[in-house]
């Protein structure tokens, strides 16, 4: 069985697979995986060159990976704006939250030109604080983007945060319309659709099994081969395991989400009736938003991670903190509580030191790129990654191409199994501190400590 989303989308278009590749084959350009960040590069370089002859390669089929089982929340950069300016400096930090937002828009502009019905609802975000020790987390950040002229957020009275929220949970509010939910699903495979329409050559059920530099490169699998001009690796959480080199660029652990069945009216009572996103101020937040077929949907972040990268089984299976997802709903929303659940699941995000997506050449080579690191939240950004790949692949000079983001991984983490056994430290630590802040009591000075590992690279896990 599907996580929920990519199955809803296949029960509601009905569309034959692509049929594996057979033999071998000559492109231009040839792109590794086939979710948000494979098939916007792809998109975009049909449209910049509507000649140039692209394949895509997916080892399953289109969406089965991060992109039709994530949260739906399309949001910006603009809450990581304390790690792109001291990454990147102020100057770089303001143009990408303003492109983070410019991408939000023309997702949905897109949908609109191309017929993909996605429920993409460009109704905004909410941050929020749930206990005393959340209340002005994000004051900091909406100051210093007050300062650069950059800030779309505005403080909602107390009233009309848990009106447009739900919840009498919340303490504080921060409103933002440059934000919006989609059924994911539904938009990689409309991606999909779309791809295919503009000539795109896709073989789904087609795994790399290795790739070979040179001019041309060749990308081999388990039926054939691929030689192309230029390849582009679009894996996220998969590359760490394809490419060992890549192995601590990024740690493996889940988000996990619940569905409820369509409850519209119950929706309707306690105001949940847009499809605006709300999130926490914990490190690992929860999220949720509602659906255009009335079910609510919530998340929460850092909670199974991976040893040395690997993909486990329990990512494709129904998530096991469903009952703690179960508790936390009836919490934000008693009048909810006995409502069934139509659907748990989870799956890997590819949790990056900074938080942030890295891109490059893979080797040095100049004919092949890759990017991942999205850290959870990838509906938005992945736009961004797909201009940045297709510039790569296209040999630009623009402002994508000349940006720090290019430069490869900025930072590691420690190898296993120092990696492991921390990341389970610090989420423990996390965990802990948020329990004892959630009942009104000081945490231990320990865990305050641990969790800073954490938040240093900011929220994570809810798009």
């Amino acid at each position: 069985m599907r996580p929920f989303w990519l199955q809803q989308a296949l029960e509601s278009t009905q569309e034959a697979v692509c049929p594996p590749l057979q033999g071998d084959a000559r492109c231009d350009v040839c792109i590794v995986g086939g979710g948000y960040t494979g098939l916007w590069t792809a998109l975009m370089l049909k449209e910049a060159v509507p000649a140039l002859d692209v394949v895509l390669i997916e080892a399953d089929i289109c969406g089965a990976g991060a992109s039709g089982r994530n949260g739906g929340c399309a949001l910006s950069w603009s809450a990581k704006y304390f790690t792109l300016e001291r990454l990147f400096g102020a100057a770089e930090a303001v143009r990408l939250v303003r492109e983070s937002e410019r991408s939000i828009a023309e997702i949905g502009a897109f949908c609109v030109a191309n017929g993909i019905d996605c429920d993409y609802r460009l109704d905004g975000t909410l941050y929020t604080a749930t206990n005393a020790a959340q209340v002005g987390a994000t004051d900091a950040v909406i100051a210093a983007l007050e300062h650069q002229g950059i800030n779309s957020f505005r403080r909602l009275p107390l009233q009309q945060v848990q009106r447009l929220a739900g919840s009498a949970r919340h303490l504080e509010g921060w409103f933002s319309p440059a934000a919006a939910t989609v059924q994911p699903g539904k938009l990689v495979r409309g991606l999909r659709r779309v791809a295919l329409q503009r000539g795109v050559r896709i073989f789904e059920g087609t795994a790399m099994t290795g790739l070979e530099h040179g001019t041309p490169v060749q990308v081999r699998t388990a039926t054939g081969s691929v030689r192309a001009d230029r390849v582009v690796l679009g894996l996220n959480a998969w590359m760490a395991r394809a490419f060992p080199q890549f192995e601590r660029s990024v740690a493996i652990v889940s988000s996990d989400m619940v569905i409820t069945e369509p409850c519209p009216e119950l929706l309707r009572q306690i105001g949940l009736d847009s499809g605006i996103s709300v999130l926490d101020s914990r490190i690992f937040v929860h999220y949720y938003h509602n659906t255009s077929d009335g079910r609510l949907m919530l998340g929460k972040g850092g909670n199974t991670f991976a040893y040395g990268g690997r993909m486990l089984p329990v990512f494709d299976q129904p998530s096991p903190y469903r009952p703690l997802l179960r508790e936390s709903l009836g919490g934000f929303f008693p009048a909810l509580a006995e409502v069934p659940l139509a659907a748990s699941w989870n799956g890997p995000s590819d949790r990056s030191v900074t938080g942030l997506p890295f891109f490059g050449k893979l080797d040095g080579q100049g004919n092949v790129f890759y990017g991942f690191g999205y850290s959870g939240s990838g509906v938005g950004p992945c736009h961004m990654g797909g201009q940045i790949l297709s510039s790569l692949a296209l040999g630009l000079d623009n402002p994508w191409t000349r940006s720090p983001l290019v430069k490869g991984p900025l930072g590691l983490f420690p190898p296993e199994p120092i990696r492991y056994l921390g990341s389970l430290m610090v989420r423990n630590a996390i965990r802990r501190k948020e329990r004892a802040e959630d009942h009104g009591l000081r945490p231990r000075r320990l865990d305050v400590r641990l969790a800073r590992f954490a938040a240093a690279a900011g929220k994570a896990d809810k798009g």
